[in-house]
């Protein structure tokens, strides 16, 4: 039965897999500049996927639009923020200044754009670009280089051990709609392992630095965050249901575009994070 499952799995999606978590290690374990370098441009990818899939691009059109750069420059403004100056006052007057900065756009240009278009653009922000810096925040943190893998744990993790336990003993069906092969069973598993796999990273955590918190912590943060990068991988492909898409982009061998391989991680990014900061504060 194990190697039936293995079987399923293609080399170039495998291949693929292996250069994201090597490319992971590098920036990760680099932090700072580097690891924030590598998010804006993950975001950027992920945010023109995201606009080109709800149709604030002309399908034929290979040029972005205005309500795309104005994106692309909030993004470019975004990240500098984050790395030099206060997160809260950064999301905060980022996310209104683009509002405005949208909205103009659509008054001056009227009627080339739809209400529709704009709030799509604006959603693309907020959900990849936004939501990704979550990584580089949670890298920030006191012991950031460690805790950070708690938000791959919670997805990435997951989605192999659903995955896994799905083909295995999978019956039931979680979201048959939007994705028929997901069972409720390979939703538990994925849960489980994320759990298992956070305190044992949590336990390794304890012994190295003679404490007590980080096996009860990563493995609550681990299973809360499987449970959050389930809805994630759900979310974006209920939106290319929507709009009649297979895949976000090509970007990646066997997995698609960044949308595709980072869905989950995008919805953990930020759940991770403030589970961690509430812990920390008890």
């Amino acid at each position: 039965m194990a190697s039936d499952v293995l079987k399923k799995i293609s080399k170039e999606r495998v291949i693929s897999a292996v250069f994201l978590v090597i490319i992971a290690l590098v920036t990760i374990l680099s932090g700072g500049a580097v690891l924030a370098v590598t998010l804006y441009l993950v975001s950027v990818v992920g945010y023109l996927e995201l606009t080109k899939a709800c149709g604030i691009r002309e399908k034929n059109s290979k040029k972005p639009n205005a309500l795309e750069i104005t994106g692309l420059i909030a993004i470019s403004c975004y990240y500098p923020a984050v790395y030099f100056f206060d997160v809260p006052d950064c999301v905060m007057a980022v996310s209104i200044l683009f509002l405005m900065a949208l909205m103009s756009v659509y008054v001056f240009s009227f009627p080339k754009f739809t209400a529709a278009q704009v709030m799509a653009s604006y959603f693309s922000m907020i959900y990849a670009p936004v939501m990704l810096s979550f990584v580089f925040l949670t890298r920030q943190l006191d012991f950031g280089i460690y805790l950070v893998w708690a938000i791959f744990i919670s997805s990435w993790i997951s989605d192999t051990c659903a995955y896994l336990v799905g083909v295995l003993i999978g019956k039931h069906k979680l979201a048959p709609v939007l994705s028929p092969k997901k069972s409720i069973e390979g939703s538990i598993g994925g849960i489980a392992g994320s759990a298992v796999v956070g305190a044992a990273f949590g336990i390794f955590l304890d012994r190295i630095f003679n404490a007590s918190v980080f096996a009860v912590m990563l493995c609550v943060v681990s299973a809360a965050g499987s449970v959050i990068s389930q809805v994630g991988d759900l979310a974006a492909s209920a939106i290319k249901r929507n709009h009649d898409i297979k895949d976000y982009g090509k970007l990646i061998p066997g997995h698609g575009g960044i949308m595709d391989r980072f869905d989950s991680v995008i919805f953990t990014a930020p759940i991770t994070y403030f589970l961690i900061i509430l812990f920390m504060k008890f």
